[in-house]
C-alpha cells in the first residue's frame, strides 16, 4: 500500500477523545477521523495548516467519537462516512448516549464504508477494516505502516463489550483476525490514549497475550 500518508492526534472533548488528521504530504489533503467535540476548533486547524479536508470518517456512533461531526461538516461541506451498522446509531442521541449526558446530538452520514474499501487521500490511499465488536459496525482504517482502530484497542487494553449491540466474542475475533495479523511494527493509533503497536499488544496486552491469529 504505497503511502505518504501523517497522522497528526488530537484529544477532544470531556473523554479526551482522539481526533485523527490524516494529511497526504505532497498533496496537502486530509480527511479527519473522529471529529469528538469541538468542530470549529477543528476546521479551525486544518485552515491554518492549509489542508483541503475531503472526507470525515468516523470509526463508530458513539457520542464521545462524533460532537464535532455537524460543525465540521457545516464548515468543510465534506462528507460523513460510517459503517452501515452504526448509521442508525449516529442518527438516535439514545442509541449514541448523547441524551444521557444531557447534551442530546445525532447527525447523519453521507455514505457507508464497507470491509477492504479503499480511501483516498491525495496521492495516498487506507483501506477500511470492519472490526465488530464494541460496536456493530466498529471500523478501522489501515494505512502504510499505521492503523487507526477506534475503541478496538488500546495500549494495554481492548474496548468495552458492556454496551447494548457490543460482544465481546466479536471484538477479541477482530484484534485477532484484522490486527494481529499486521507487522508487530505497524503503529496503533486508539480511540483514547496514546498510540503503541501491533507487537507491543501482542507481547503484553493482558486481554491477548497467548492469542493467536488464525492461520
Amino acid at each position: 500500500m504505497v503511502s505518504g500518508l501523517r497522522v497528526v492526534g488530537l484529544e477532544l472533548g470531556p473523554l479526551q477523545t482522539n481526533c485523527y488528521f490524516v494529511v497526504d504530504e505532497p498533496s496537502g489533503k486530509a480527511i479527519v477521523v473522529d471529529p469528538a467535540d469541538d468542530g470549529e476548533g477543528i476546521w479551525q486547524r486544518v485552515w491554518d495548516e492549509g489542508w483541503v479536508l475531503e472526507k470525515i470518517l468516523l470509526t463508530h456512533g458513539h457520542y464521545d467519537h462524533i460532537g464535532g461531526v455537524a460543525a465540521l461538516k457545516d464548515l468543510s461541506n465534506a462528507e460523513v462516512w460510517i459503517h452501515e451498522k452504526d448509521a442508525a446509531m449516529l442518527e438516535n442521541s439514545e442509541t449514541n448516549f448523547s441524551s444521557f449526558i444531557g447534551t442530546p446530538y445525532a447527525c447523519r452520514s453521507d455514505g457507508f464504508l464497507e470491509e477492504n474499501q479503499s480511501i483516498g487521500v491525495g496521492s495516498s490511499e487506507m483501506r477500511v477494516l470492519h472490526i465488530p465488536g464494541h460496536t456493530p459496525g466498529s471500523t478501522g482504517f489501515l494505512g502504510d505502516g499505521f492503523v487507526i482502530v477506534g475503541d478496538t484497542l488500546f495500549q494495554g487494553s481492548v474496548g468495552r463489550t458492556d454496551f447494548p449491540g457490543s460482544s465481546g466474542t466479536l471484538l477479541l475475533d477482530s484484534i485477532r483476525n484484522k490486527l494481529l495479523i499486521l507487522d508487530d511494527g505497524v503503529r496503533v493509533y486508539p480511540g483514547h490514549g496514546p498510540s503503541t503497536t501491533v507487537g507491543r499488544e501482542r507481547r503484553d496486552n493482558p486481554f491477548l497475550v497467548g492469542t493467536q491469529p488464525y492461520i
